[in-house]
């Protein structure tokens, strides 16, 4: 079935907190969705469509939410980058679904927004999110020790990263 992506709405909230329950054991340990109302809220108040921006991966028959993409801390100017967050939703995954969605996040970042850089910081064991950027036309810039407090602990990330106009040759 065809996805689109979507800013993220209020009135998402419920269908967001019901698939992110559903899903803990799909995320843990590499992300934490929000699981309640209240950190929903603060989920969505993060993103103002300037400098950060939250979507979902939605079915274009039925609505249904099978994922979230995040790009944040845009940097405009002579920088004009962000950085790219991503979960799939239980029973989407390994769909094709999340690699649709975040081509079309890519799209918009780069031709809407007119960003230069993305960049995705990624757990090393987290195979199948980097199958995803990789497979998104990513490319392994480095790696960057205790980069990111996840689930209370400091945690070692890989930086894959993609520039407009540039190919990996991978």
């Amino acid at each position: 079935m065809p996805i689109t992506i979507r800013p993220l709405s209020a009135q998402d909230a419920d269908d967001f907190v019901s698939a992110a329950n559903r899903s803990r054991r799909l995320h843990h340990p590499w992300a934490t969705a929000p699981c309640d109302e209240a950190a929903f809220t603060r989920y969505l108040a993060r993103f103002d469509n300037l400098n950060h921006f939250g979507f979902v991966v939605v079915l274009k028959g039925t609505g249904e939410l099978v994922g979230a993409i995040n790009l944040t801390n845009v940097v405009y100017g002579a920088f004009r980058s962000g950085y790219l967050g991503y979960f799939a939703f239980s029973g989407y995954e390994g769909r094709g679904h999340m690699k649709r969605g975040l081509s079309l996040v890519v799209q918009y970042a780069f031709r809407k927004l007119r960003l230069h850089r993305l960049e995705a910081n990624i757990q090393p064991g987290n195979f199948s999110s980097i199958a995803l950027v990789r497979s998104c036309g990513f490319s392994k810039e480095g790696y960057s020790p205790a980069y990111l407090k996840i689930g209370g602990r400091w945690r070692d990330h890989e930086r894959w990263a993609l520039v407009r106009g540039r190919t990996n040759p991978a």
